[in-house]
């Protein structure tokens, strides 16, 4: 689980300031106008939203871009897709068990885009149902290490609030919860003035495969394959990756 989620967040901070920034604003100007379809406008009473926007701020994205991407999803301004949630399984090298989230405005591209990634990159697809009963949908908050906080002090606030596990991922911490405990998580923090990187749902594996350098390298470059779908929104595998391989890599 850890190692998963300190190779996205990995992969987060890169998105920022590497040549993915484009595609990376389209993931979540997606994110914001299916929240806002979901659950009207008004942050205040729609915390999907309000966590999908606090990400694209975090990802430095226009204030415009944001609001217009909000006033499509609430139908107050034309040209928002109808966007799709689906959910693809596969297998990646070395039997690692991959749930790919897609946001799509048509079924068939998506499938076909996808089992191409994939198949194409070492890996293969599976029946539904195959591979989601390896992950439990969880609500996770990424805290950045930051103004001397501990775990301690994360503990202290986050326990009443629902948190389930608070781990340690070197920069940062990974704190977990129940998705519907995720927004009295992220509020005991705001409260207790303590910043945060990311809240969102995500897919955690209950059993994790291990990778050396080469497994790594080689489900790396699939994942990466498929995150540069356009309907691709999320991919969770359930491997784990040491501190000294990820160094190599």
């Amino acid at each position: 689980m850890s190692g998963h989620s300190k190779w996205a967040t990995t992969k987060h901070k890169k998105a920022i300031i590497d040549s993915r920034r484009a595609k990376n604003f389209a993931k979540l100007i997606k994110g914001i106008e299916v929240a806002a379809r979901n659950g009207g406008a008004d942050i205040t009473g729609n915390p999907t939203l309000f966590d999908a926007i606090a990400k694209a701020k975090k990802n430095s994205m226009p204030a415009d871009n944001i609001d217009r991407a909000v006033k499509r999803g609430a139908g107050l301004e034309s040209g928002g897709a109808d966007w799709q949630t689906i959910m693809y399984e596969g297998y990646g090298p070395n039997g690692v068990a991959l749930m790919i989230e897609c946001l799509s405005d048509n079924r068939n591209r998506a499938a076909s885009e996808v089992r191409v990634a994939v198949t194409r990159n070492g890996g293969s697809m599976a029946d539904p149902g195959s591979v989601s009963y390896m992950f439990n949908r969880k609500g996770v908050v990424i805290v950045t290490k930051a103004n001397g906080i501990t775990e301690d002090k994360i503990l202290e606030h986050v326990l009443d609030a629902g948190a389930e596990d608070v781990t340690d991922l070197g920069e940062s911490f990974e704190i977990v919860s129940e998705p519907s405990d995720l927004v009295a998580v992220r509020t005991a923090l705001q409260g207790a003035g303590i910043d945060y990187e990311s809240a969102d749902t995500s897919f955690l594996p209950s059993v994790s495969v291990p990778l050396d350098a080469e497994g790594a390298a080689k489900v790396f470059a699939l994942i990466d394959a498929i995150e540069e779908l356009d309907d691709v929104q999320n991919v969770f595998g359930n491997f784990d990756v040491s501190d000294e391989v990820m160094a190599t890599l």
